[in-house]
């Protein structure tokens, strides 16, 4: 499926370790002539890390997309009476993310975006990046990996042996995931190693 004209949301949560691939993958997204509309959760916009601050994602996600990014609830609302995107993307998904996603909880820009998505029967892809992803995450991912309409990047371990539970997704499959997932197909293999 070709992506281009495609309304695609992209959602970024605060794994601030993978901006750098998702900013390179957004890239790629954008060549494809897809149009984005990005929104950032609390903690993307306002907590500043080892890896950047707020100022910086803002204006890398802007020279990619174009476009400000959405960044309250009520800003996040209309997505769903307005229906306008084709597909949306949180990227990356964290555990906190999909804890509260799974449990049915719209407390963030990012989660009143998705719920307000769903409500329109199209689908939502999870780019998964968390510590806990086979710990106390586990749960939630499964109730989401059993939800219609929610697709996921493949995923692995990214660091076995000093992080076990730990979960990532492969952020460069982000385009095909895309496409599957537009078609209502779940993009295979979905488990695949770091190694």
């Amino acid at each position: 499926m070709n992506l281009k004209g495609k309304k695609i949301g992209v959602a970024m949560t605060g794994s601030f370790c993978t901006f750098e691939k998702v900013f390179l993958e957004l890239q790629k997204l954008k060549n494809t002539d897809a149009e984005l509309y990005p929104i950032f959760s609390d903690a993307s916009q306002t907590i500043e890390s080892r890896f950047g601050t707020p100022k910086l994602y803002l204006q890398k996600i802007t020279e990619i997309t174009g476009k400000e990014p959405i960044f309250t609830i009520e800003d996040a609302e209309p997505i769903g009476p307005g229906g306008y995107l084709d597909i949306l993307v949180i990227l990356p998904c964290t555990g906190n993310t999909a804890a509260k996603l799974a449990n049915g909880i719209t407390d963030t820009p990012v989660l009143m975006a998705a719920k307000a998505h769903m409500r329109n029967n199209k689908p939502l892809v999870i780019s998964i990046s968390t510590n806990d992803g086979l710990g106390m995450n586990l749960k939630n991912i499964a109730l989401l990996l059993n939800t219609k309409n929610i697709y996921f990047v493949p995923f692995g371990q990214d660091n076995w042996v000093k992080k076990p539970n730990s979960l990532i997704a492969h952020t460069e499959l982000l385009l095909p995931t895309l496409e599957a997932a537009l078609e209502g197909k779940q993009y295979q293999p979905l488990l695949l190693s770091y190694d």
